[in-house]
């Protein structure tokens, strides 16, 4: 007996629903980006090790997928890491390609590699699916889609504030009202890291921040203590653990807190800056708030950090981050190239978009009529109509086979198909069709200028 067929965990398969529903998704997003003049490239599905090695930390290094060199690759194994079990250096003479981990990094490699036929500012977006070998969990997989826009070669603010503009754009467009756009600096939060005298604490200060609003300011206080952060520093935090009200007035609070931080005031001047710029244009659905906890992506981000949280009525964490990088391509030897970028959570999004019924019924719309198929001449007559239907944008279709009546009418039913099409003798002499509405089961009779006009 054949063993039943299976995909690898953490992938998925789409029915056409749900691909229909992803497409609307992605077409948002699509036209978003273009809108807002960004460009589309896309790269390998795959890169050379050493591109994607050492770019994600550790962690992120464990969690690449690495593809087995072709042919005999154990011939060229390093034979004293293969007798050691040293999977390490095994795998680098065994796999010298990989499935990429982010659309990040490769991008920065793509710049580096084109920068002689690069405009900048480059503004770019890039929709495509991104791979990590790690442990599937609901809403956690190992074959995901990446939707990213950057624009590298400017370190202008007002970068930031379009960025911010996009997001309320986009979620305004998938009608998802509500959102919030989190944004935080990196200065600030060195400069905190500064006044409490743990500089060289900054991660440890910045992850146990981030989790004031999970654990609490007690326990948030308790992990400070045990990485070596002194009572004075955590003492002079306490206005933080309050900092509350409108994004001005929490300026006006950060001001009088890191009014000794060279840095951390440069951070407060471009978050100021960005908030000033926003409230003059105006969102349409979003609002942006200011939150010094945000801490994502400290090792590479070092200006604006950007995070969008979905309406309160949903639980379901970000969906959607990003922040400026000032040397992204320097890892690749191209050096003082400024950026920043945002992305979007696709699988998140669509599950906000599915509980709270904000897909529109004609994502999903299919074939809007199928013709019966009573034989060949009738099914010739038929497809002469149907070509006319189609070319006035109708979804339509002939059932292939001259099957009884029954099985094409439960087959029209299965799919939801609004209406069918009657084409007998009687028809074929009259040049009309007989069309049916498989909701209500009237019947009507018509020449092809009224069927499509019905149909529409």
């Amino acid at each position: 007996m054949a063993q039943k067929p299976s995909i690898p965990k953490g992938t998925r398969d789409f029915n056409p629903e749900q691909v229909a529903k992803r497409n609307y998704i992605f077409n948002t997003i699509r036209g978003a980006f273009e809108t807002f003049g960004f460009q589309p490239i896309e790269t390998p599905s795959f890169e050379n090790s050493d591109t994607l090695m050492g770019k994600y930390g550790d962690e992120g290094d464990r969690l690449i997928f690495k593809i087995l060199n072709s042919g005999d690759y154990l011939s060229k194994a390093d034979n004293v890491a293969y007798e050691t079990k040293d999977s390490l250096k095994l795998t680098s003479s065994i796999s010298e390609k990989a499935l990429r981990y982010d659309l990040t990094v490769p991008f920065a490699r793509y710049v580096v590699q084109h920068q002689s036929e690069i405009e900048f500012p480059f503004k770019r977006y890039q929709i495509q699916p991104v791979w990590r070998a790690d442990r599937p969990q609901k809403g956690r997989f190992r074959e995901f889609y990446q939707c990213d826009a950057d624009v590298v070669g400017s370190d202008s603010l007002w970068q930031e504030v379009e960025f911010i503009q996009l997001y309320d754009a986009v979620f305004t467009a998938l009608k998802l009202e509500c959102v919030t756009i989190k944004i935080n600096n990196r200065k600030i939060l060195s400069g905190i890291a500064e006044v409490i005298g743990a500089h060289d604490k900054l991660i440890d200060f910045t992850v146990a921040l981030d989790k004031l609003d999970k654990i609490g300011e007690e326990n948030v206080k308790e992990e400070m203590r045990s990485k070596g952060i002194s009572e004075e520093g955590i003492s002079k935090l306490q206005p933080l653990f309050s900092l509350s009200g409108s994004f001005e007035s929490q300026i006006e609070s950060l001001k009088s807190i890191l009014s000794s931080s060279e840095e951390g005031t440069k951070g407060i001047e471009e978050l100021a800056f960005i908030n000033q710029a926003i409230s003059e244009l105006g969102l349409n659905t979003a609002a942006l708030q200011l939150d010094v906890t945000l801490a994502r992506g400290l090792n590479y981000y070092t200006g604006a950090i950007f995070e969008v949280a979905a309406p309160k009525s949903v639980q379901m964490g970000s969906i959607g981050g990003g922040g400026r990088y000032d040397d992204l391509t320097g890892i690749f030897g191209l050096q003082n190239v400024s950026g920043v970028g945002i992305s979007f959570g696709l699988d998140r999004i669509y599950l906000v978009l599915e509980e709270l019924n904000l897909f529109p019924e004609t994502v999903t719309k299919n074939v809007e009529v199928l013709f019966i198929n009573f034989g060949d001449e009738e099914a010739l007559f038929s497809l002469n109509a149907i070509k006319a239907l189609r070319e006035n944008g109708i979804k339509a279709e002939l059932y292939p086979d001259s099957a009884k009546m029954k099985k094409q009418m439960n087959h029209a039913n299965k799919r939801l198909i609004p209406y069918v099409v009657l084409v007998g003798e009687e028809e074929m002499i009259s040049n009309t069709f007989t069309l049916k509405n498989m909701s209500t089961g009237e019947q009507h009779k018509l020449n092809i200028e009224e069927l499509i006009s019905q149909i529409k």
